[in-house]
């Protein structure tokens, strides 16, 4: 089923290109967090069609701790740049990935 713009796909596992995007804004995730995090690891994703896209990525950051990130990437004529919009902590690997 192809994705409507505005609304969320399914979630997926985490592939390379998620596990990229989450490196590039784990800074940004610790800064808000005032948190380091050791272990950083994307494990399964959805995203939303905008004026470029929403990431919605559960991420372990460590044990049995998860983290969600709500990432946008701009358009490849704004330079495909990554923001993070939000982050909720404190979650586990069965909580599903909603929209936030």
């Amino acid at each position: 089923m192809d994705q409507v713009v505005g609304g969320t796909g399914s979630v997926q596992v985490a592939t390379p290109e998620i596990q990229k995007i989450c490196d590039e804004v784990k800074p940004q995730v610790e800064q808000k967090t005032s948190r380091t995090f050791e272990v950083f690891v994307a494990k399964s994703f959805a995203t939303q069609v905008v004026s470029g896209m929403n990431y919605f990525i559960k991420v372990q950051v460590g044990g049995e701790e998860y983290a969600h990130l709500k990432v946008f990437q701009s358009l490849p004529h704004a330079g495909h740049k990554l923001e993070l919009l939000s982050v909720q902590t404190g979650k586990t690997l069965d909580e599903p990935i909603v929209y936030f």
